[in-house]
């Protein structure tokens, strides 16, 4: 072999190693699972007093969500029910052009948002199913109306569900404090941990989502919005300052099964 072959031969093998390289860096990258913190399908349980109420009220105490008066559809909570007795957060009534429908075990908390879409006669509408400090998780409700006017539950988009439909695309990658993530092998948006204070990340596993998850109803196309959290070293809890959040939009399909795209940083 002359010497010209010679160098090129090394040369085409140098820039096979670099590129093997590179791209077994890029797959660790992208590769890193983040974790759920839900473990199963949330269940809101009412309880027996307010279930007994519903059964015997003459009256309810509403207040407005949603007054689309164009259309004749208007979405309330219901807080209290005859005698002062609390719905603790359960009740909303959907009423289109004065037929009212009432779904006791929806809850009301949180504000939660309704959209109407005139054109497919259908409501849109979110539920705080578990809140706290650093904690909003919403489900979201696909109703539409009959002939008669009459709502129905057509789609529920239940949060476990949507974090695990989440953690089908999302991935990251941690070098020092900075926190790069992945959508389906693809660089989204990156952040840097300031917190100093918590002994640093967690090694095992820090970046977890499932405590905040919320919609924006968008005018009528849905979008899932969601923060990851960090877990360090020490604290109990996840922490959330310096965290992006995102949001994808969802195609339902008639079967009540949704995947997600367009995925963006809010």
């Amino acid at each position: 072999m002359n010497r010209m072959k010679f160098w090129m031969l090394a040369a085409i093998l140098l820039t096979c190693g670099m590129s093997a390289l590179t791209s077994s860096c890029t797959s660790d990258k992208v590769f890193k699972n983040v974790e759920g913190v839900l473990e199963e399908p949330i269940v809101n349980q009412m309880s027996e007093q307010v279930k007994q109420g519903y059964v015997k009220a003459m009256k309810i105490h509403p207040f407005d969500i949603m007054n689309d008066s164009a259309n004749s559809v208007n979405v309330c909570g219901i807080s209290e029910l005859d005698g002062g007795l609390s719905t603790e957060g359960y009740g909303i009534m959907v009423t289109k052009n004065d037929i009212s429908t009432t779904f006791t075990d929806i809850r009301n908390t949180r504000q939660p948002q309704a959209f109407y879409d005139a054109k497919a006669n259908t409501l849109w509408l979110t539920s705080c199913v578990m809140e706290g400090t650093g904690t909003n998780v919403e489900q979201l409700y696909k109703i539409q109306f009959g002939s008669n006017d009459i709502a129905n539950i057509a789609d529920t988009i239940e949060p476990y569900q949507m974090q695990q439909k989440i953690l089908e695309h999302l991935k990251y990658s941690v070098e020092g404090d900075k926190i790069t993530f992945f959508i389906d092998g693809k660089e989204i948006t990156s952040a840097t941990n300031t917190v100093k204070d918590m002994g640093g990340l967690d090694d095992e596993q820090p970046i977890w989502i499932g405590e905040q998850i919320s919609y924006d109803l968008n005018n009528g196309n849905p979008r899932v919005c969601f923060t990851p959290g960090v877990k360090f070293v020490t604290g109990l809890v996840l922490t959330y300052d310096d965290m992006p959040t995102l949001s994808a939009s969802i195609q339902l399909a008639e079967d009540g099964s949704y995947e997600l795209s367009d995925f963006k940083v809010k």
